[in-house]
């Protein structure tokens, strides 16, 4: 493990290494930022997927974010991590231009496609992490069985395979089972095209991991969880306090928020309602100290 990066957020020092394992620490008993540690980002919502779960409504004519000219981005902490995603990410004419400015301001971008898209543009996204303009890459997964999928998430050090509660069933899982593969688990999300999709499965989505998830820890690398997904199948119940502490990230918006810059807002997730997200501003602070105070009130 090589460290790339320390920064000072807050009460408490950030540390950020190549393979995606951030250490913050303090001598006090809370760490409390003044700038988010990350944030996810929607820069498009254009793919061509249609898949029926798709909580963000993406499709083949949907519009990009002007990405370009987000002024918050400027007003970062070095080493803040990014949640490129979309939609396609993929198809967003300025990504690579965007990427070399995130580079240029040491900022720490990693990006979410679908396995299609990763299979179909992989030697770009090779080249991408190659070059440190990305670092984590993660792959919604659709066919475990795909030729060469495994080998060619195996490439990749900080690939990390996304499945979601009630979509994957758990004999997809074990497809994946034992071969030092990362695997984050993300809660289902119920609103715009998930609604639907949910109510159809809502017994198979409350239990489909919930009971194997004990054993399906032990044959990944690393398994880590959305907060949703935390909440979803009590992750809490498979560890003891201090471990815990160690690992729990912290509710969203306590050290998160969501950006969307097609619809130019900011909210603290990307599941809250439209009706509660509030217009982009051109500096990162106000919109944060706004979501944090939210966030820490509900704790």
């Amino acid at each position: 493990m090589k460290f790339i990066g320390k920064v000072k957020n807050g009460n408490y020092w950030k540390c950020i290494a190549d393979d995606g394992t951030v250490i913050k620490y303090n001598k006090l008993d809370n760490l409390t930022p003044d700038y988010p540690d990350s944030f996810d980002y929607k820069i498009t919502n254009k793919c061509n997927m249609g898949c029926p779960f798709c909580h963000e409504n993406s499709k083949p004519d949907g519009l990009h974010g002007d990405i370009m000219n987000d002024k918050f981005i400027e007003t970062l902490l070095p080493y803040t991590e990014i949640a490129v995603g979309g939609g396609n990410p993929l198809e967003h004419p300025d990504l690579d231009k965007f990427l070399k400015k995130c580079k240029s301001l040491k900022l720490i971008p990693n990006m979410t496609v679908n396995q299609k898209h990763f299979m179909q543009d992989y030697d770009r996204i090779k080249k991408l992490a190659d070059n440190k303009l990305i670092y984590g890459i993660g792959v919604s997964l659709t066919n475990p069985d795909e030729k060469g999928f495994i080998e060619k998430v195996q490439s990749l050090p900080n690939a990390v395979i996304h499945v979601i509660n009630g979509v994957h069933s758990i004999d997809t899982m074990k497809k994946l089972y034992d071969k030092n593969l990362k695997v984050l688990v993300l809660g289902y999300k119920d609103f715009r095209r998930g609604e639907n999709y949910h109510n159809n499965l809502v017994d198979t989505i409350k239990q489909n991991i919930y009971n194997e998830l004990p054993e399906l820890v032990k044959h990944f690398a690393t398994v880590s969880f959305d907060n949703l997904a935390l909440k979803q199948l009590d992750c809490r119940r498979l560890v003891n306090d201090k471990e815990w502490e160690e690992s729990y990230l912290g509710a969203d918006g306590t050290h998160t928020l969501f950006i969307d810059s097609v619809a130019k807002t900011y909210s603290t997730s990307s599941t809250t309602p439209e009706n509660e997200r509030k217009p982009l501003l051109d500096d990162i602070k106000p919109m944060f100290d706004d979501i944090r105070k939210g966030s820490v009130k509900n704790v």
